[in-house]
């Protein structure tokens, strides 16, 4: 990782429930940087993730790592992190709340560590779980230029006011990712065209779930495929360029 880069715990609240987000920024950043949330894979806020959080980092934005769960949620194994996630991912009102108090805290802990922030390019990513909340913060109205589904899930239960939508969205899909029925990568192109939004779906041939995830190796479940996972950064980098018109 890059000498310079910090990270900072930003400890916030959303209703009665105290989050511990992570903010990462280059410390000697040469000119405003674009920001993005950064809602990781159901493990939550750990150390890998923070690892991945630090490579997004490094290629050129300030980075808040949201916290969805609760400061005192750090899930150990792999059922833990299927109970902290199920709680949040069947309350989309509550993905929603904790998606854009993530947002907020990019804004403010910025601005409180002197990270070189440019509000005016703001978007957010996610991994797994974490694709399906940065969708729904796009939903939800946020004043986000674009958002970055990796390998999550792209169902959309609850409504939302479609009027509110500013974000462009792009679904990074794994196409035998046994996680994402096919009806739901079909509602989602459905969703989006029937409400005009700019967006995009890739679709990476032979990649399952989790493809981005270096510790992902349930082998045709969930597996980390360093060549697709290379594509789908650069895709996300030619996505944000184009949005927020750098080159």
């Amino acid at each position: 990782s890059h000498a310079a880069l910090m990270r900072k715990t930003v400890e916030y609240k959303v209703a009665a429930t105290t989050l511990s987000g992570v903010l990462i920024f280059d410390g000697e950043a040469l000119g405003e940087q674009p920001g993005l949330v950064l809602i990781p894979n159901w493990m939550g806020i750990n150390e890998p993730n923070l690892m991945q959080a630090e490579l997004v980092a490094n290629m050129g934005y300030v980075v808040f790592v949201a916290d969805m769960y609760g400061k005192s949620v750090r899930p150990k194994t792999s059922d833990e992190a299927g109970k902290a996630a199920g709680a949040v991912k069947s309350d989309r009102a509550l993905m929603r709340a904790r998606a854009q108090a993530a947002l907020a805290n990019l804004l403010s802990a910025s601005k409180k560590y002197s990270a070189a922030l440019d509000v005016s390019h703001l978007g957010a990513i996610g991994f797994c779980f974490g694709g399906t909340s940065a969708l729904e913060l796009a939903r939800s109205g946020a004043k986000i230029s674009g958002v970055v589904s990796f390998h999550g899930g792209l169902d959309a239960p609850s409504p939302y006011d479609v009027s509110k939508v500013h974000a462009a969205f792009l679904a990074l899909h794994g196409a035998d990712d046994p996680y994402v029925p096919a009806a739901d990568v079909l509602g989602f192109q459905t969703e989006m065209r029937a409400n005009k939004f700019d967006w995009e779906l890739v679709s990476y041939g032979g990649a399952v779930h989790s493809f981005t995830d270096v510790d992902a190796k349930a082998k045709g479940q969930a597996e980390f495929n360093p060549k697709v996972a290379s594509r789908a950064y650069a895709r996300m980098q030619q996505f944000y360029n184009e949005l927020f018109g750098l080159h």
